[in-house]
């Protein structure tokens, strides 16, 4: 009998794009379930809560074909990642790479991870090239600025994205 993995794949997800989509449907051939963390992040502002991204990322699992969606869980975690993987009892944290920058980023975090649990493997899987350039930071940008979003995430998302910022500029009236 073969090993179960359980693998995290944590972020801020503000919000949920076809990138980030990309890296589950492919992160779900490494391992047998996959725990989408989504990070709380008190010091980076997000223009949702952490309860809206979870719900997010839950709508957008729910379109995955049923068999793959079933073993995906989305929680939130405001601890370290590595007492979040231990907890989830999961052995491996799967992180999307996009560009070097990334690689640079990614490579210091994993470090410093595997010193507080050795345990733990990084799995890092290149965003395909049709999304390599997608960041949730650019695309919140270009919806702030009245551009198009459609081929970055999904019609849900950018609904939800057209009422924040609707929102948003409500309040600052």
């Amino acid at each position: 009998m073969s090993e179960s993995h359980t693998g995290v794949y944590p972020g801020t997800f503000d919000p949920t794009t076809n990138g980030h989509l990309d890296i589950i449907w492919r992160a779900l051939r490494t391992v047998d379930r996959l725990i989408v963390a989504v990070a709380v992040h008190a010091e980076k502002e997000t223009l949702f809560d952490v309860d809206e991204r979870v719900e997010m990322m839950r709508e957008e699992i729910a379109t995955l074909d049923r068999s793959e969606a079933g073993r995906i869980e989305v929680h939130s975690f405001d601890t370290l990642l590595m007492d979040f993987v231990q907890s989830v009892g999961a052995s491996i944290i799967i992180r999307g790479l996009r560009a070097v920058s990334d690689f640079e980023y990614e490579f210091q975090m994993t470090g410093m991870n595997r010193r507080l649990n050795p345990d733990v493997e990084a799995v890092f899987l290149m965003a395909s090239e049709a999304h390599q350039f997608i960041a949730s930071r650019l695309i919140k940008e270009i919806a702030r600025l009245g551009g198009d979003i459609s081929p970055f995430v999904s019609p849900r998302v950018a609904r939800r994205l057209a009422e924040r910022i609707a929102e948003r500029r409500r309040s600052r009236k």
